[in-house]
């Protein structure tokens, strides 16, 4: 982070793939809602995929982190701190930042690699997670006293999902087990956070099993549908996915009706910032949102 000389902070920002070009309407919130909170967003070119913290790393490790190291090495041309806006991405970023500040071999592993492209992996900069920049940068109150159109009385069924959380001691979130910064920034916006069990575990996009990933869906909807919430709110494009294309395959599946509208948290930020569902493009979910703006007041 670093100011602008007019007390702004400022980032640059890392949407990743699907937020550029499944979802744009996550970057768009994240955009439009930003400058209200006097947060300037830096861009760069020359983003690649982060790149996946799950296959991608599984089929050659060293060429994972020389993929994400190049990505960072763009960041500190500027000296600036990546601000990641998904949780794969952040997954990947800051664990190849972590790991090759530490291992100088590796590190230099890396870099020679990244030498015959002219970039080089300094570990000048840290990788952040935009939900951690909210809690220890911007402040909740500063979240609240943004909000003019408070959503009050909006139940939201919080999900964690793997990436952002674990490891501990590389994402430097939370505690795991007990996680509270997605409850307080949903409390910033005047919502009212529910949870259970299932608000900390795997959404099930990482399965190879389509059977098992089925059942990690269907016992997961079954516990937010029991929680009588509005809708889910979330920070993970992918688990987005999860939440809002799975239920109407798991509702086929089971034979069960799922529809609980699915948010990214900065949709509802915006929201309640007055901004308008078209703005953020809510239109786009696959399950309706009707149900949640109508009792939000959007007609």
């Amino acid at each position: 982070m670093s100011g602008n000389g007019n007390g702004q902070k400022r980032y640059v920002p890392f949407f990743g793939c699907l937020m550029t070009t499944k979802h744009s309407q996550f970057e768009a919130a994240v955009r439009r809602t930003m400058p209200k909170l006097d947060v300037e967003l830096v861009d760069v070119e020359g983003f690649s995929c982060c790149p996946d913290p799950i296959y991608y790393k599984a089929a050659d490790k060293l060429d994972w982190l020389t993929v994400a190291a190049r990505n960072i090495s763009l960041v500190e041309d500027l000296e600036l701190d990546m601000l990641t806006c998904c949780s794969g991405c952040t997954s990947t970023l800051k664990e190849a930042n972590h790991t090759l500040k530490h291992d100088a071999e590796l590190r230099g592993k890396v870099n020679q690699r990244l030498k015959t492209i002219g970039r080089e992996f300094k570990g000048s900069i840290e990788v952040r997670n935009i939900a951690a920049i909210v809690r220890d940068d911007i402040g909740y109150d500063a979240v609240a006293a943004s909000v003019t159109r408070p959503l009050n009385g909006f139940k939201v069924a919080i999900h964690y999902g793997c990436h952002l959380l674990r490891p501990q001691a590389v994402m430097e979130l939370e505690d795991p087990g007990r996680p509270e910064i997605l409850q307080k920034m949903i409390e910033a916006v005047g919502a009212e956070p529910v949870w259970e069990a299932k608000h900390i575990v795997c959404c099930g996009t990482a399965c190879q099993d389509v059977e098992i990933k089925s059942e990690i869906m269907h016992e997961n909807l079954t516990e937010y549908s029991g929680l009588k919430a509005d809708a889910i709110g979330l920070v993970c494009p992918t688990c987005f996915d999860q939440y809002d294309l799975g239920q109407l395959q798991i509702s086929r599946k089971y034979k069960e009706k799922f529809a609980m509208p699915v948010f990214y948290y900065f949709q509802m930020l915006a929201l309640a910032q007055g901004l308008s569902p078209d703005e953020v493009g809510l239109g786009r979910h696959r399950v309706s949102v009707k149900p949640a703006l109508e009792k939000l007041g959007f007609n």
